[in-house]
């Protein structure tokens, strides 16, 4: 009998234990609604005055968290700059000279520092920015889980490998998604990010001079902001979507199936494989994307998060405590 009741409470005391750590691991809406009640008015604030100082911010800040969470997890190891101990992610090709939003999230997080120290993590500040973001440029919204915390390294081979490239083939990129537990589907609605923002010359530069699946008079319109050297007009910027360039909506679609996607990853969604369908759904259907890239990008900030006592609540997003 003593045996039995030892062994009961043993039990007992693992599945405590088991059910304490899921909780401690788990995200919440509402991690900060006794530790930091202000965090996520302040955040948005922050936001919403450097978007209405330059809109094209907020595609820059949706794409701030698509690599951040990309490469090791939603962890804000994009936002760290190189050490002696580490290579950052910021000079991946992906990333080098286009990844913006940093002195951004610098910002929510200084503001928030003053109220709350040593509380709310980077990561948690990208995410919520994302979602911000899209509210302000007429996208949809979505409940952003919170708790992340934030690497104390950061990984350039890693952003090369897992981030895609504007190059990059369907198949590709169906792959680059799938190794973060995102399906074809998944993708085509997060795509639609693309219907804001711009693109440097270099990304789009062969698409417009060799590619033919491409409407002609849109090739021609590009080309004169962007020269055919290799050399030449590298940096200058054209809009993804030259429709609605600063509305977060469906256009985006309704431009791949005209043969108007700027970048050859864009393109790639329609063009007669397995995603023509979705591209031609969400084209006709604007609620039906805004569901879906709502939820894409909720089960997106679930990649690989930093819990419990894994990693640290940084001082300054910028470099590690």
């Amino acid at each position: 009998m003593a045996s039995s009741s030892k062994l009961a409470l043993i039990a007992i005391a693992m599945l405590f234990a088991f059910s304490f750590k899921h909780c401690q691991a788990s995200l919440t809406p509402n991690y900060y609604d006794y530790t930091c009640p202000q965090a996520i008015p302040i955040i948005r604030s922050a936001i919403r005055i450097a978007i209405a100082k330059e809109r094209r911010m907020a595609a820059s800040l949706i794409r701030l968290h698509f690599h951040d969470c990309f490469v090791q997890g939603c962890d804000g190891s994009v936002l760290l700059k190189d050490t002696r101990w580490f290579t950052g992610e910021q000079t991946a090709l992906q990333n080098n000279n286009s990844i913006r939003g940093m002195e951004i999230i610098d910002a929510a997080k200084w503001a928030v520092e003053a109220v709350c120290p040593k509380v709310v993590s980077c990561a948690d500040i990208v995410a919520l920015a994302a979602r911000d973001s899209s509210e302000y440029v007429n996208g949809p919204t979505w409940t952003v889980k919170l708790g992340r915390r934030d690497s104390t390294t950061a990984n350039r081979d890693l952003a090369a490998a897992d981030l895609p490239f504007g190059s990059d083939n369907l198949d590709v990129l169906i792959a680059k998604f799938a190794r973060k537990g995102l399906n074809a589907k998944e993708m085509v609605a997060l795509s639609g990010a693309h219907t804001i923002g711009q693109a440097q010359c270099v990304t789009f530069r062969d698409r417009i001079y060799n590619e033919t699946n491409i409407d002609p008079s849109f090739a021609l319109h590009r080309r004169r902001n962007c020269p055919p050297s290799n050399n030449a007009g590298v940096t200058n910027l054209a809009p993804l979507d030259p429709v609605t360039p600063n509305s977060l909506d469906n256009k985006y679609y309704k431009n791949l199936m005209q043969r108007r996607g700027l970048l050859h990853s864009d393109q790639v969604l329609f063009n007669g494989g397995e995603t023509d369908g979705m591209v031609a759904s969400y084209s006709r259907d604007p609620s039906s994307f805004y569901e879906d890239f709502a939820a894409a990008m909720v089960k997106m900030g679930d990649i690989n998060p930093l819990t419990g006592s894994s990693g640290q609540i940084r001082k300054i997003c910028s470099a590690i405590n």
